[in-house]
C-alpha cells in the first residue's frame, strides 16, 4: 500500500465514527463508571448538544493558567524545554537549579507554595473588570494535578503548596457566582515528557541520562521517597519516532505520525482523574488541549468524559440550568455540534456559524521573568480591540494573566487588568448578551483573507487595527459600532451603514457614543458619519450605540 492510500485511510479514520469507533485503547471504568443518560459516546449522540445561552451571553472568561512551572519563571513549557539541551530554559535551569540528571521537573514540585494566593480576590477582582466565567488549571502537560487527586500521588495537596488548588478555585467561584471551568492537558505527558529521557551530547555531562526513566526504587532516602516518578514523567514506554527532534511533538499530537500509542493503564488513568475533577467540583466548563477530545481517534476515552460531562450536568442541574461547556479544538463540521470550538491565539476572519472561543493571554501561558522585564505584555488596548472583534464573530474571549509561582500579578498585568476594566465599565452591553449582526465588521483587516494556523495562531494579523476598522454587535434594539481605535481627526464613517444600505435600509433615529451621549451624525452615500465630540473621553475603542 502506498504512502497516500495510508494517509488517506487516516484521514477517514479521523472523521468517520464508524471506523473512529475501532480504537486501538478502550479505557476500563472500574474506578469511575461514565455516567449513562440523554447522551452516549459517539459523535452523532453528542451532536444533540446545544450550547447554554449563559455561555453565549458572557462573552469574556478569565483563566489562571497557572501552576508549578511558573516557579522558574522562565516560560510556558519549561517542564519540558528543560530537558532539551542549549535551550533557554535549560540553561537557566541548569544555572539556578541544577543538572537534570540530578535536579529534574520532580524537584521543582516542592517550591510552588503558592503562599499568597487569594482565590477570593482574584475571582472577585476578574468579574469586577467584566469577566463573566472563569478558568483554573486543573493539570499541564507536567503531569501535576492542581487538587487533592485520588489518581494521581504527584499533586498540590501532597508536594508544594499542600493545598486543594481547584478547591479553593471552586468556592470563590461560588462565592461570586462565577461560572467555574477547569482544564485539563496531562493526557499528552506521555509524548511531551520524552526529552527527560535524554542525556547532554556535549559537556562535562556528556552521556550523564536525566532523571526522566527514574524508579521509585531510587528514591530511598531522598525527599520523595515512596512515590514512583513514572506516575509523573510516564516514560516507562517506547520511543515515539522522532523523539530527538524537538518540534516531533506537534505533528504528532493528535496521535498520529509515530507517536507511541499509550497503554489502557495510561488512558483510564487521565480518564478517572478526569471524571473525579466533574464529579466532585462540578465545573461548568472543561477544556482540553487536544484535536476533538483526549486521545482521539485511538481511544474511547475522550468521548466518554465528553458523555459523562454533559450527563453528569444535566443530572445535577436539571434541563432547565444545564450549564456545560466542553471545549476541542481543530474540530469537523459534526465535531462542532457536539463541542465549542477553541481556537488558540487567533479568529476566524468571518462569522461563525456556532458560539466558539479564542483562548489567548497578555503574556506567555505560564509565567515568564523576560516578557516582564522587557515589556512584552499584550496592552489593555490590544486586548479590548481582539475582544470586540471575536465577539463580532459569534465568539468568547478567555483571557490568560499569568501569575507567579506564589499567586499574584505584578505590577504591569494590574495596569492591564484596571484597563480592560475601565473599558468595560463604560462599553460592556456592546459585548454582554450580543449577537453577530449581518457582517462582523468593515476596514482592512475586515477584508483581509486571513487564514488559521493549526489550532489557530493568527491574532498577530489583527493587532494593527485603525479606526478604519469597524466591528458590528447588536441586541434586539440596538446596533453597536465599535471603532477599533479613536480616530486622530475624530471623524468616524461607517460605510455599512450607508443610505440605501441593504444592511440598514430603515432610517436611523439616533447614535450615541457609550459614555458621553448623543453625537451628531450625517448619513449620505459614502456612509453614517460622526464627528466625536471634542470633549468626550478618548476611548482606545469608541462605540456607537445606533436605536434601530
Amino acid at each position: 500500500m502506498n504512502l497516500k492510500c495510508i494517509l488517506s485511510i487516516m484521514a477517514l479514520a479521523s472523521l468517520s465514527p464508524a471506523i473512529a469507533q475501532d480504537y486501538q485503547v478502550m479505557v476500563t471504568e472500574h474506578n469511575e463508571p461514565m455516567m449513562t443518560g440523554k447522551y452516549a459516546p459517539t459523535w452523532e449522540s453528542l451532536a444533540q448538544y446545544e450550547v447554554p445561552d449563559w455561555f453565549r451571553d458572557a462573552k469574556f472568561g478569565i483563566w489562571a493558567h497557572w501552576g508549578p512551572q511558573c516557579v522558574e519563571g522562565s516560560g510556558d513549557w519549561m517542564a519540558r524545554s528543560l530537558y532539551i539541551e542549549d535551550s533557554n530554559e535549560y540553561k537557566h535551569h541548569v544555572k539556578n537549579y541544577g543538572h537534570p540528571s540530578e535536579f529534574g521537573f520532580k524537584d521543582v514540585l516542592p517550591l510552588f507554595k503558592a503562599e499568597n494566593w487569594d482565590p477570593d480576590y482574584l475571582v472577585g477582582l476578574y468579574k469586577k473588570i467584566g469577566a463573566r466565567y472563569f478558568f483554573a488549571l486543573g493539570n499541564h502537560h507536567d503531569n501535576y494535578d492542581l487538587w487533592d487527586s485520588q489518581y494521581q500521588e504527584w499533586n498540590s495537596k501532597n508536594i508544594g503548596p499542600h493545598k486543594d488548588i481547584l478547591a479553593g478555585w471552586a468556592e470563590a467561584c461560588k462565592k461570586h457566582d462565577m461560572p467555574f471551568g477547569v482544564s485539563l492537558h496531562a493526557d499528552h505527558a506521555w509524548s511531551w515528557y520524552e526529552p527527560s529521557r535524554r542525556y547532554d551530547r556535549k559537556g562535562d555531562k556528556a552521556g550523564v541520562p536525566y532523571d526522566g526513566r527514574i524508579t521509585k526504587e531510587e528514591g530511598k532516602g531522598k525527599w520523595w521517597e515512596g512515590l514512583d516518578p513514572q506516575k509523573l514523567y510516564a516514560q516507562d514506554h517506547p520511543d515515539s519516532y522522532g523523539t530527538w527532534a524537538d518540534g516531533m511533538i506537534h505533528s504528532q499530537w493528535a496521535w498520529g505520525n509515530g507517536v507511541a500509542i499509550p497503554t489502557v493503564e495510561y488512558c483510564s488513568n487521565f480518564y478517572d482523574r478526569t471524571l473525579d475533577v466533574i464529579n466532585r467540583y462540578n465545573p461548568d466548563l472543561l477544556y482540553f488541549d487536544v484535536t476533538g477530545v483526549p486521545f482521539y481517534p485511538i481511544s474511547d476515552a475522550g468521548l466518554k468524559i465528553a458523555t459523562h460531562f454533559y450527563n453528569h450536568n444535566l443530572a445535577t442541574n436539571g434541563k432547565k440550568d444545564f450549564s456545560a461547556v466542553m471545549f476541542g479544538k481543530i474540530l469537523d463540521d459534526q465535531q462542532k455540534e457536539a463541542l465549542v470550538w477553541d481556537v488558540e491565539r487567533g479568529a476566524p476572519n468571518q462569522i461563525a456559524d456556532r458560539p466558539w472561543q479564542t483562548c489567548t493571554c497578555i503574556g506567555g501561558w505560564h509565567y515568564n521573568d523576560d516578557i516582564y522585564k522587557n515589556n512584552w505584555y499584550k496592552s489593555a488596548d490590544q486586548v479590548v480591540k481582539m475582544l470586540a472583534d471575536v465577539v463580532s464573530k459569534n465568539g468568547n474571549l478567555l483571557l490568560s494573566i499569568p501569575l507567579r509561582a506564589d499567586g499574584t500579578f505584578d505590577e504591569k498585568e494590574e495596569e492591564i487588568i484596571n484597563g480592560i476594566g475601565d473599558w468595560m465599565a463604560v462599553n460592556s452591553e456592546a459585548i454582554y448578551s450580543t449577537r453577530p449582526w449581518h457582517i462582523f465588521g468593515e476596514g482592512p483587516i475586515a477584508d483581509s483573507d486571513i487564514k488559521l494556523n493549526a489550532q489557530g495562531f493568527n491574532e498577530g494579523a489583527y493587532t494593527k487595527a485603525t479606526s478604519e476598522e469597524i466591528r458590528f454587535t447588536q441586541t434586539p434594539k440596538h446596533l453597536y459600532a465599535i471603532s477599533l481605535a479613536w480616530p486622530e481627526d475624530g471623524r468616524v464613517t461607517v460605510k455599512s451603514l450607508a443610505e440605501g444600505s441593504d444592511y440598514h435600509k430603515k432610517k436611523i433615529g439616533s447614535v450615541e457614543l457609550l459614555g458621553y451621549g448623543k453625537v451628531k451624525f450625517t448619513r449620505d452615500a459614502e456612509g453614517l458619519k460622526v464627528t466625536l465630540p471634542a470633549d468626550a473621553p478618548k476611548s482606545v475603542a469608541p462605540v456607537l450605540r445606533i436605536r434601530k
